[in-house]
Order: structure tokens, then C-alpha cells, then sequence
């Protein structure tokens, strides 16, 4: 399988992408972020469609699109009373976009299924660099923030109260995820790319006592996900992305059996 250059970059890649979105992924789930994740997921791939229509790189666009998106979605979806109602509008307005783009574009349908499912075979050495420097600056903003960043995910109304900037922590969060998203979606697709970003820290939260120890648990899971969805991808020829789905919900489902069977 390694003798294969495509595949090389593709688990190398995968890696780094797994880890970023395994340690996002944790504060996500903590500030209840999931839904915000999903949303960024579609506008990322009308930022995708937009790149291919303007003829570049779909990883820049949706960089563009999801760090635009997470910032205003993420304060519309803090002041706004019905933030649920607002965020679904604008979740369909940028899916129509997204199509309108592939449409005008003239694309074919491999462009819209390499965008919405990803695609092992894209990932070149210029595509893994770009994605391994993309990863380092986000986990870089988690660490540097990290203490505050804890407090505030967990605690948020204490956070406040002793004096930490909430609203900094959050919108330098909120890139961060955003850049998450742009990062995972080149693997899983922008349609599944909040799995990554949800499942392996909702996981880890049912057997981690401790923040770092949910990281720890909720990278692994991810890097399960991801390794052996690659495995099974190319022994049988089948989607990577369902294989990864498919491990990351299997692994949630035992362990909050377990965690149920444990506390009755």
C-alpha cells in the first residue's frame, strides 16, 4: 500500500488532519459548537465550488469562505433569539451557492463529488505541505490559548466572571475551527467533515476525566477513524469517507453502551 506515492501523502496528511480536528474537536463539543460545525461544513463547500469557478485551489476557498462564515454565523448564533432558524437559512443559502458555482463553473460531477466526499488521490506533496503548515498554526492557537480556552469551554460563566476576555477566546476559537473544517474537508469531503469534528470528542468525553485526557482519547479515536478508513478504502475500492463514518459512529455507539450498562 506504501509503495503507492498517493497513498503515502494521503495517510501523512490524514495524520495531521486528524489530530487538529481531534483536539478541536473537544472544545466543539464542549461549547455545544456541533450544529456551528455542520453549518461551516456547507458554506466551506460553496467556498470550494467558488475556488474551482474563479480557477483555484478549492482548500483557499473554503479557508476563505468558512473563516468569513464562522465569524459571522459564530456572533449570529450568540445574539441572535433564533439563532437555530438563522443558522439553517444560511446554511441553505450557501448550498445553493456552492451548486450555482459548480453550475456557471461547467465543471463536471468529479469536482462536486471530490468537494463533498473528498479525495485520497488529490492529495499531492504540495497539498500535504500545505496542509501540515495549516494544522501546526491551528494547534499553535489552541496551545497558546489553551488555558483560557479551557476555562472558558467549561466554564464560561466563571471564565467571565475572573476577568478572562470570552469574547477574544471565542472568535480566535471560532478561526481555528474554521480552518479545521478547510483542513479536514480535503480527506472526508465537506459533507462529512464535522464526523472528524464531533464523533472521536463526543467519545472521548464518555471516558476522559480530565481535558487533556479527552484530547488523548478523542485524537486516537480520530486516528483510528481515519487510518483504517484509508486501509479499507483501498484494499476494496470503496469510498474512504464511509469507512471512516462508518468506524467513528460504531466506536461511539459501544462506548455509550458501555458507559450506559456501566451507570444503570
Amino acid at each position: 500500500m506504501f509503495q503507492y506515492e498517493f497513498m503515502r501523502y494521503a495517510f501523512l496528511a490524514s495524520t495531521f488532519i486528524a489530530i487538529t480536528c481531534g483536539v478541536v474537536g473537544v472544545y466543539v463539543v464542549a461549547r455545544s459548537y456541533a450544529f456551528l460545525a455542520h453549518t461551516l461544513s456547507e458554506i466551506g463547500f460553496a467556498g470550494a465550488a467558488f475556488a474551482v469557478f474563479i480557477g483555484i485551489a478549492p482548500l483557499w476557498g473554503m479557508l476563505l469562505f468558512t473563516l468569513l462564515g464562522a465569524i459571522s454565523v459564530g456572533e449570529l448564533s450568540m445574539h441572535s433569539d433564533q439563532k437555530e432558524s438563522s443558522i439553517s437559512a444560511i446554511s441553505a443559502l450557501f448550498i445553493g451557492l456552492g451548486v450555482l458555482f459548480l453550475a456557471i463553473s461547467g465543471s463536471n460531477s468529479r469536482y462536486a463529488t471530490n468537494i463533498l466526499f473528498g479525495s485520497i488521490i488529490g492529495v499531492d506533496r504540495q497539498g500535504v505541505t500545505q496542509l501540515v503548515i495549516l494544522s501546526v498554526i491551528v494547534l499553535l492557537m489552541i496551545l497558546l490559548l489553551q488555558r483560557s480556552l479551557n476555562f472558558d469551554s467549561f466554564d464560561h460563566i466563571g471564565a467571565a466572571a475572573h476577568g478572562i476576555h470570552t469574547g477574544f477566546v471565542g472568535i480566535v476559537f471560532l478561526v481555528a475551527m474554521a480552518m479545521s473544517v478547510a483542513i479536514g474537508a480535503q480527506i472526508v469531503g465537506s459533507l462529512l467533515v464535522f464526523i472528524l469534528l464531533t464523533l472521536p470528542s463526543s467519545t472521548a468525553r464518555y471516558i476522559g476525566k480530565t481535558i487533556p485526557a479527552m484530547i488523548g482519547w478523542s485524537i486516537g479515536f480520530a486516528l483510528i477513524g481515519v487510518w483504517a478508513g484509508l486501509y479499507l478504502g483501498f484494499i476494496t475500492n470503496w469510498p474512504v469517507t464511509f469507512f471512516i463514518a462508518t468506524i467513528e459512529v460504531v466506536i461511539y455507539l459501544v462506548t455509550y453502551m458501555v458507559h450506559v450498562i456501566k451507570h444503570r
